[in-house]
């Protein structure tokens, strides 16, 4: 009887005594495992044994590379920190979190089943590539790479590319780790860039393994409208405005001129306005325009007063004109003429046009003779009241000429001595009462170019000859 509860006790006992007995803590949290990339997973153990010291193997039935291969060896109530990896055999066809079942066997005792959570990703996944905000004042801006995983990088290239930069880099990147980088900017290549979101791409090759991911540049707002104003020229007034967009967003630009009735008939526009309007004497020029960022909008006007200048100083010359003529009480003109005298000699008929406005008492014309001629003794109509060749002075004189009376007063001159070049004949004087007042007027001065053969005109045709 003694002999079969001993035997009981024995076979109830020894199982327990001979079963594996281990306490195991996981350190490590959040294992991954990239698709594509040869690069064991580890996870950190803290592995304790409670049984009987024991050679301890640790393995797997699914198809993936467990580490440390053979066995270790842990004594009795010792604890041990073992890296245990696995890589998976083949490729992988899972994706997401996926749960490996392992087993650990004792040499004296049985295997036990523990299992590990781990997760099958692709690169792009674990990757994060971004910028800080872009100020368009800014002459750099900070690039970052950032490892959302628990794995470790090492010799990975990444190739930076967007609208604004290139960047190539070979790094090394911890788990959880980031990475960032200066770029020095260039504020010319902004100036026709829209603000807004703009795509930034990043090439990563790791081992084997390629891979794009994309991140989102912010090109941040900055209204800003250059506005620059030129005026120059009187008689060609000119008006030059500039509007230059030197900010990142479209903006819109109204410019408003205004001119009145007048010089809007002499003004010109390029380009030519999108609104005219009228209010009472003033007329309103409205442009209203996109500006693009790095756009320029000028406008020129032209007010031309050539034109306009010329007629009124037509007018005024006009007006001076008949005010001196209307001024005048007795108009003399002065005209010379050639004649063909019969002895050859150089003669000149000179005639005097005389032409009363208002009444006029006691009137003297009065011509004067030039060097080397003498008078011809032969006289017009109108007979002169003296001739002093001494002084050189022809004198008519009248008691009265009426409102509206012309007279023809004609000598001539000649001169036996041959002259050539261009002959000055004085003005003739008009002294004469009018109103009890003395007053006097003076003719043109008369002029001929005397050749060495001359020309019979058809003035000379209606003068006698002598």
């Amino acid at each position: 009887m003694k002999k079969i509860i001993s035997a009981l006790v024995i076979l109830l006992v020894l199982p327990t005594i001979l079963a594996t007995n281990l306490q195991i803590e996981k350190q490590s949290t959040n294992e991954i495992m990239i698709v594509g990339i040869d690069q064991p997973t580890s996870f950190e153990l803290k592995v304790k044994n409670l049984g009987t010291s024991d050679s301890f193997e640790f393995y797997n039935l699914l198809g993936f590379n467990m580490f440390p291969k053979g066995t270790t060896y842990i004594e009795q109530g010792e604890t041990k920190n073992i890296q245990l990896t696995i890589s998976p055999i083949g490729e992988l066809k899972s994706r997401g979190y996926y749960t490996l079942s392992y087993y650990i066997k004792g040499g004296n005792s049985p295997e036990v089943t523990k299992q590990l959570t781990f997760k099958i990703v692709e690169l792009e996944e674990i990757l994060r590539i971004g910028t800080e905000e872009i100020n368009p004042e800014s002459n750099s801006l900070n690039l970052y790479i950032q490892n959302k995983g628990n794995f470790n990088f090492t010799n990975m290239k990444v190739e930076f590319s967007s609208q604004f930069f290139k960047l190539d880099k070979t790094i090394t990147l911890e788990p959880y780790g980031k990475e960032e980088f200066t770029i020095q900017l260039d504020k010319e290549d902004f100036k026709k860039i829209t603000a807004g979101f703009y795509t930034l791409t990043a090439e990563i090759k790791t081992g084997d393994k390629q891979a794009e991911i994309e991140g989102i540049i912010k090109f941040s707002e900055n209204e800003n409208v250059v506005t620059t104003k030129k005026d120059y020229g009187l008689i060609i007034h000119t008006q030059i405005l500039k509007k230059v967009n030197e900010g990142n967003v479209i903006a819109t630009s109204e410019t408003i001129f205004k001119k009145n009735i007048f010089s809007r008939l002499f003004t010109s526009f390029n380009p030519e306005p999108d609104f005219v309007e009228r209010q009472k004497a003033t007329i309103y020029y409205t442009w209203n325009r996109q500006i693009k960022p790095g756009e320029t909008l000028e406008i020129v006007m032209k007010t031309n007063w050539v034109f306009p200048l010329l007629v009124i100083l037509l007018i005024v010359a006009i007006v001076i004109f008949a005010k001196q003529y209307n001024g005048t009480n007795l108009a003399m003109r002065k005209r010379v003429t050639f004649v063909q005298a019969k002895g050859g000699e150089f003669a000149l008929k000179v005639t005097i046009f005389i032409k009363v406005k208002t009444y006029v008492e006691r009137v003297s014309i009065i011509d004067r003779l030039p060097p080397l001629v003498k008078i011809h003794e032969r006289f017009g109509a109108e007979q002169p009241t003296r001739v002093n060749e001494k002084t050189r002075r022809i004198e008519w004189t009248f008691d009265k000429l009426e409102q509206g009376e012309t007279r023809v007063l004609t000598y001539i001159i000649y001169s036996k001595i041959g002259l050539l070049g261009k002959f000055a004949l004085p003005s003739a004087t008009a002294i004469f009462e009018k109103d009890s007042k003395i007053k006097e007027e003076s003719s043109n001065r008369a002029f001929f170019v005397a050749e060495q053969k001359f020309r019979r005109t058809k003035n000379d045709e209606e003068n006698e000859r002598f």
